[in-house]
């Protein structure tokens, strides 16, 4: 096993680190000082299909591989991962501007998908039974559903690009993964890991086209390709879904989040803002499934708004590298413009600035921010932030609550703080696809990750993960 490259900055098409055919290149910055620390391949469409046509050679055999095999090769990769996690970590600190902690965090998530789903690869269900008139066996197998495009975001460069590539590599799909234009190397990187333990040639492939929609289209309408793994937009995903729907391809979307926390009466709120902090402000805020919109009981109010000033107040705001800081950048100076308008448009509509609601001159950084009054169904209600801001809204009756808490057309997560057998109450009327109660983080790879309404469709992880992989079919046989 070679050690790894300072940085892989081509795409990887059929076992090869190469170019992009017409030589073209891209900047990837850093986004706590806008340097450029990388130049990375563009892929042409002729680039894209060779992907398809390399993914597509390598199916059958791939697919023929024993599942034991395919576990090794995941547990290996996890392994160099637990190894390398710092390097890891680095990677994505440079492109993504998270903290260090933050990408400590991501790197130990995201090798455990490895380590899962080389458990699951050997795991596979199948049914035989006898059928009701007794005439016939009935076989239902699972079988790997073909070459299979992942299309992966930026906030989580590393845990996207496990989450989609072990269960696909577990089920025996060969894989073209298209990361994020501007966090390419965390990914690249997960695919040389691959690389280097030994999966074999065009089951793993690297392309970051340009122009992204087209490109991606192209890809999508070829016949070889069978499956479509997206985490991203909602926007972008119903496009996806349309591009889809022409040539029946199946799509497992995981989408846009609008993340209540409800704090109900009687919470313990030593427990809340500890919990809201780590809801809220877990990457920067910049996740799907950060709590956006803070619902909080008037009993409880102005004391949580004062703790979590406080605790706010505490939070050290610099470049990722220094592992003394607890903010990091956000991805891009235009991200943090988008935080920053959300803010001054929330505070023109009547809310008021507690802390923070600055941005830094240099650098795509914006402090830890905490609004009160803000009005439920406001623009900053209603937009997923993806940024460091606390927005409260003051409610006195529960059943108003999770109304508010449902008035959206996402459901991906949802936040319950209070006594446990309330907080479960609500938790079961909540429209989400996940809850968290009395915590503030829920992924874990043995749960099954997913929303409901406009939030996405499928689940990533659990034992249901692997099966958006696997297509089943159903043999008779004589009885």
């Amino acid at each position: 096993m070679t050690p790894p490259a300072d940085l892989q900055t081509d795409l990887f098409i059929d076992g090869q680190w190469r170019p992009g055919s017409d030589g073209r290149r891209f900047d990837v910055v850093d986004p706590s000082d806008s340097s450029v620390i990388a130049h990375f391949a563009i892929a042409t469409e002729a680039d894209c299909h060779a992907a398809v046509d390399a993914a597509a050679a390598a199916q059958e055999a791939w697919a023929a591989t024993a599942p034991r095999e395919r576990s090794e090769l995941l547990r290996a990769a996890y392994d160099v991962l637990t190894d390398e996690v710092e390097h890891f970590a680095a990677l994505m600190v440079r492109e993504n501007g998270k903290s260090w902690g933050d990408a400590m965090g991501e790197a130990g998530y995201a090798k455990e998908f490895f380590r899962w789903f080389a458990e699951e690869a050997v795991r596979v269900p199948g049914d035989y039974r006898l059928s009701p008139a007794g005439d016939k066996r009935i076989v239902v197998d699972r079988q790997p559903i073909g070459v299979s495009l992942l299309i992966t975001p930026w906030n989580f460069p590393a845990a996207m690009a496990t989450r989609k590539l072990a269960p696909a590599l577990a089920a025996g799909c060969t894989t073209i993964l298209k990361p994020a234009r501007e966090t390419p190397l965390t990914a690249a990187y997960v695919v040389d890991v691959l690389r280097r333990v030994g999966v074999p040639r065009g089951v793993v492939n690297l392309v970051t086209p340009v122009p992204t929609g087209p490109l991606v289209k192209a890809m999508v309408d070829r016949p070889e390709v069978r499956k479509l793994s997206f985490t991203g937009s909602t926007e972008v995903g119903r496009e996806l879904l349309h591009a889809c729907a022409d040539s029946v391809v199946s799509a497992s979307m995981e989408l846009g989040g609008n993340a209540p926390l409800i704090v109900l009466p009687g919470a313990d709120l030593d427990a809340t803002v500890e919990g809201a902090l780590l809801a809220k402000m877990r990457n920067g805020g910049s996740a799907c499934t950060a709590a956006n919109r803070f619902y909080v009981h008037s009993s409880l109010h102005d004391e949580f708004v004062a703790r979590m000033d406080a605790a706010l107040g505490e939070v050290a705001v610099g470049p990722g590298l220094d592992r003394g800081n607890d903010l990091g950048a956000l991805v891009s100076v235009h991200e943090r413009d988008k935080v920053a308008e959300l803010v001054d448009g929330a505070v023109a509509a009547g809310a008021t600035v507690v802390r923070g609601g600055t941005s830094s001159a240099e650098g795509a950084f914006y402090d830890a921010t905490l609004l009160t009054g803000v009005q439920h169904g406001s623009t900053i209600n209603r937009t997923e932030i993806f940024g460091p801001v606390t927005a409260v809204v003051r409610f006195d009756d529960v059943d108003e609550a999770v109304r508010m808490a449902n008035d959206t057309v996402y459901g991906l997560m949802a936040y319950v703080f209070g006594e446990e057998r309330a907080a479960m109450a609500v938790a079961r009327r909540l429209e989400a696809g996940m809850v968290a109660v009395n915590r503030g983080v829920v992924s874990d790879p043995a749960a099954p990750f997913g929303g409901v309404k406009q939030s996405g469709l499928g689940r990533e992880g659990s034992s249901e993960g692997i099966l958006e992989f696997l297509e089943q079919k159903y043999i008779a046989l004589t009885a």
